[in-house]
C-alpha cells in the first residue's frame, strides 16, 4: 500500500492530538517525525509506542523545528501538518513556505477532523490569545455549574513536558496528586487554582481516553483551552476571551482568529486596566468577524495579600511565564499590582539571570523589568529559584497563578497578586449559563 508520508509541526500538545484522531490508525499514512518549537526540552524525545499504537512499533522521534528542511528531504516528507497555536498568522506562512520550498504540501486540519465528541453536554473556553484570562473564566463557569447542582470535569489542554506514557491520562483531585504527578511550574499555575476551587481536573495526551473517563464523573466537561487553541471537544457552548490590551491581534493570529469567528459567547475581559481606544478597536473586530456572538464585559481586580510589602518598596514582579513569551505581553497583574499599590521601583532581573532565564530575555526582548516564570522541568525551575534569589531587591511580588512559594524557595519577603473575573453588566456569564442548560434539558 502506497502511504503519504507526514511530518507534524507541534508544541506537545495540539501535534499529538491530531496525529491520535486522524493519523494514528490510518493505514493511508505514515508519519515519520514530529518537530517541536514554542517549549522547552520537547525536541529529543519520542513520541512512546504505547502512545503511538500497532502501526509505530518503534514510536516517533520528535525533533527542533529547525531541521524542518532537512528532514523533509531525508524522509522524502510528502504532507507538513501545522499543529500549535498562538503564532501570527505571517509566521504561519513562512513556516507553509519552508516546507513548500521543499516540495511538501502545507496542511491544516480544522475542528471538524480534530473535534472529538462527548455523551456528556460540553463546554468550552478558549481565547484569541494566551494571557486573556480562560482560566478565572473557566473556574467561575465551573462554580456556576456546581451550583446548579451539577458535577463538573475540567479538561485541560495538554501540558506533556514529562514522560509521555506516564502521562497519558492524569487526573488531579487534589495537590498531592500535582506531587505525585511531578507537575511543573506552568502544569501547576493551570491545574491547582482548579483543585483549590474544588474542582476535579483531567488532563494528559490520549484525549479519546481521557474524555471517556471524565464522562465517568461528571454531568458536564469543561474544556478550559491552551493558548488561543481550539477545543478539542466538540462543544454545545463555546465561549472565547478577548484581551483589548492586544486589540488587533484577535484578527492577526492563528488560529485565535478561528475562536474569534466561531464563538458563541464572546468574553471581553480586562476592561478595567485597558485603554479606551484599543477596546473600540477590538469592539469593532467584534462587529465585523461575529456579530451574532453575545457579549459579555467583564474586569480583573487585582487582590494583594500584604499591600505594606510593595509600597515604597523596590519590587521583583514575577509574572505567568507564557503570557509573557510567546503570549507577546510586556506586563501582567504584578506590574499593574505593584503601580497600584505604590512600589518605589521595578527591579529588573536581567543582570541576574541563569541558564535558561537567561535564554528566555534574549528569546522574548519584549519583556521588561520583570521575571517570566518559567518552569518547564525541574532543572529551569533551579534556575528559576538561582535567579530570583539573586535579584537585590527588598520584596518579590508573585503574580502567578500558582503560589511559587509553594514550589521553589524564595528568601526575600514577598506578597502575591491574584485577579478573578467579574462581569461589568448584561448579560452575566451565570446567565448564559443558566440559558445553555435549560436548552440542553429541554433536549434531554
Amino acid at each position: 500500500m502506497d502511504q503519504t508520508k507526514v511530518l507534524i509541526m507541534g508544541a506537545a500538545g495540539r501535534d499529538f492530538h491530531n496525529f491520535n484522531v486522524v493519523f494514528r490508525q490510518n493505514p493511508h499514512y505514515r508519519v515519520v517525525a514530529f518537530t517541536a518549537a514554542q517549549i522547552p526540552n520537547i525536541a529529543g524525545r519520542l513520541y512512546p509506542p504505547t502512545l503511538a499504537g500497532p502501526l509505530y512499533p518503534e514510536g516517533i522521534p520528535i525533533h527542533a523545528e529547525e531541521q524542518l528542511e532537512s528532514l523533509i528531504d531525508a524522509q522524502q516528507v510528502e504532507q507538513v501538518v501545522f499543529a500549535y497555536s498562538d503564532v501570527p498568522h505571517e509566521a504561519v506562512m513562512h513556516k507553509a513556505s519552508r516546507a513548500m520550498a521543499r516540495g511538501a504540501d502545507f496542511r491544516l486540519l480544522g475542528p471538524r477532523a480534530t473535534m472529538l465528541a462527548s455523551a456528556k453536554p460540553v463546554v468550552s473556553v478558549c481565547a484569541v490569545r494566551t494571557g486573556c484570562g480562560k482560566s478565572p473564566a473557566a473556574r467561575k463557569i465551573a462554580a456556576i455549574l456546581r451550583s446548579e447542582g451539577l458535577r463538573v470535569a475540567v479538561v485541560r489542554h495538554p501540558m506533556p513536558y514529562g514522560d509521555l506514557a506516564k502521562q497519558a491520562v492524569q487526573r488531579f483531585a487534589d495537590l498531592a496528586d500535582l506531587a505525585r504527578a511531578e507537575c511543573t511550574i506552568e502544569e501547576m499555575e493551570e491545574y491547582e487554582p482548579h483543585i483549590v476551587s474544588g474542582d476535579l481536573v483531567y488532563a494528559g495526551v490520549d484525549y479519546e481516553r481521557i474524555l471517556r473517563r471524565a464522562e465517568a464523573e461528571a454531568d458536564v466537561i469543561l474544556w478550559d483551552g491552551g493558548n488561543n487553541d481550539w477545543s478539542f471537544f466538540a462543544s454545545d457552548l463555546e465561549l472565547v476571551l478577548a484581551d483589548p490590551h492586544r486589540a488587533g491581534h484577535e484578527r492577526s493570529y492563528y488560529p485565535g482568529e478561528v475562536n474569534l469567528r466561531r464563538a458563541q459567547v464572546i468574553v471581553l475581559t480586562k476592561l478595567d486596566s485597558a485603554d479606551p481606544e484599543q477596546t473600540r478597536s477590538l469592539r469593532e473586530s467584534l462587529k465585523a468577524y461575529n456579530p451574532a456572538a453575545v457579549v459579555i464585559e467583564s474586569s480583573m481586580p487585582i487582590s494583594l495579600t500584604d499591600p505594606e510589602a510593595v509600597q515604597g518598596k523596590r519590587v521583583l514582579v514575577v509574572e505567568d511565564g507564557p503570557t509573557l513569551t510567546h503570549g507577546g505581553m510586556s506586563f501582567g497583574a504584578g506590574v499593574l499590582a505593584a503601580r497600584k499599590w505604590g512600589a518605589r521601583a521595578l527591579v529588573d532581573p536581567r543582570p541576574w539571570a541563569v541558564g535558561s532565564i537567561r535564554r528566555t530575555f534574549a528569546e522574548y526582548p519584549h519583556i521588561g523589568p520583570l521575571l517570566p516564570a518559567m518552569g518547564y522541568g525541574p532543572q529551569q525551575m533551579c534556575e528559576l529559584e538561582e535567579t530570583i534569589r539573586g535579584v537585590e531587591c527588598d520584596a518579590v511580588l508573585i503574580a502567578t497563578p500558582v503560589d511559587l512559594r509553594r514550589v521553589i524557595q524564595i528568601v526575600q519577603p514577598t506578597c502575591r497578586a491574584t485577579y478573578e473575573l467579574e462581569e461589568t453588566g448584561r448579560p452575566t456569564l451565570r446567565e448564559v449559563v443558566r440559558e445553555f442548560l435549560e436548552k440542553v434539558k429541554a433536549h434531554a
